[in-house]
């Protein structure tokens, strides 16, 4: 199914566009720089050709002061009969998606369509970056760089504050009985829930697959931070309904104190880590290994019984 494109056009369309197999497009024409830019302001667009007569002056692209508009808002393609390496080049440098040949108007329509698949995957893959995509939490490196400036932070103004790993146990025996599916769901009610225990200050992560992080920036004492830990622990092992079956998980928690335990972001993940793995230990020696035996706390708030599994 060929998709659906809106098309900025700066000059004559070349006639190629009409009946491409590649896309449909829904097309303006703009009449100078000043006029796309308006075109701009006005709403989403998903790709911008700068060909004709002023796409020919390439070279004056590079001085246009909407150029960076209109790479931020869509896919710019700009086409240039026998285009030059160096300006090429530049004009990449500059945000632009692509510089094609504007003799070969068969080759322009995939440029285009091609350039706006390419910005929609940056997209994603910069969400990547900052983003666990399964839950919409903030990964483990966006926690990382947030706690390298709260300690920066801390050293011009001295508080105490802990970090917390939550390790869980359950997601893979729901994934091996239930699928891949109900097992995603179960994850991502846990992360609202953790999300609605905890203070709205308060930074909350997943940092892997079995494992949520929230950074307490500010504590009374470290007492406090064992408190919301055993908080936290406690509202993610009472039962979450999913695909109508109640399901229940395990979970512990350790705790890492900054600056007692260092003033590094890394250090301080890994050490309440490597707390939470031993505590989970621990509690299956002693028999804890089900969400019943530490008792439970009410629902959260924003735990709709009767939400859809997906």
């Amino acid at each position: 199914m060929k998709p659906e494109l809106s098309l900025v056009v700066l000059g004559d369309l070349p006639s190629a566009f009409a009946g491409s197999s590649w896309a449909r497009f829904d097309t303006t024409a703009c009449a100078t720089l000043d006029e796309l830019s308006q075109r701009l302001a006005a709403g989403p667009v998903d790709a911008v050709l700068l060909s004709g007569s002023v796409a020919d002056e390439a070279c004056d692209l590079l001085d246009w002061p909407g150029l960076s508009q209109a790479c931020a808002a869509a896919a710019v393609v700009v086409a240039v009969q026998a285009p030059k390496p160096d300006l090429a080049f530049a004009l990449l440098d500059r945000g632009v998606h692509d510089v094609v040949d504007a003799d070969r108007p068969e080759a322009l329509v995939r440029a285009v369509t091609l350039a706006v698949r390419r910005r929609q995957v940056e997209h994603v893959t910069r969400a990547a970056y900052a983003t666990d995509l399964a839950t919409g939490l903030p990964n483990q490196m966006q926690l990382l760089e947030h706690m390298s400036h709260m300690i920066a932070l801390r050293e011009r103004e001295p508080a105490p504050m802990a970090l917390l790993v939550i390790r869980v146990e359950g997601l893979g025996t729901a994934e091996a009985q239930l699928g891949p599916a109900v097992s995603a769901a179960l994850r991502r009610k846990l992360a609202v829930r953790l999300r609605a225990v905890l203070r709205a200050s308060d930074v909350v992560a997943a940092v892997g697959s079995d494992a949520f992080a929230a950074l307490l920036a500010w504590i009374d004492s470290p007492q406090a931070a064992e408190r919301v830990g055993v908080k936290a622990q406690r509202a993610l092992q009472r039962p979450l309904r999913v695909a109508e079956r109640e399901l229940g998980v395990t979970a512990s928690v350790g705790v890492a104190h900054c600056p007692a335990k260092g003033g590094h972001a890394a250090t301080l993940l890994r050490d309440a880590f490597a707390q939470a793995a031993a505590r989970a230990a621990s509690g299956r020696a002693a028999g804890a290994s089900r969400y019943g035996d530490l008792g439970g706390v009410p629902l959260a708030a924003n735990d709709d019984s009767n939400e859809s599994m997906l």
